[in-house]
């Protein structure tokens, strides 16, 4: 006997996970001058006053990044 393959196709459907028990959007900002981190918090405004602080201590710092983590999910469709 020889081995075969079977191969199946499907459709597959991503998306952000918006179910009552997916996890929270987490923000964060991070300087692109020095690397230094805000904390996580899903309240957006607590990163943006941590970089409010953070260029008021560093003045020379200008640009920032913002990390968002967002879940997504994925399930087939039938």
């Amino acid at each position: 006997m020889t081995p075969r393959s079977v191969l199946r196709y499907e459709t597959w459907t991503l998306q952000p996970d918006r179910e009552p028990d997916a996890e929270p959007v987490l923000y964060a900002m991070q300087c692109a001058v020095d690397g230094e981190t805000s904390p996580t918090s899903e309240d957006f405004a607590e990163p943006q006053d941590w970089v409010l602080r953070h260029c008021g201590q560093n003045p020379s710092h200008h640009t920032y990044r913002e990390i968002i983590t967002r879940p997504w999910r994925t399930w087939r469709q039938t």
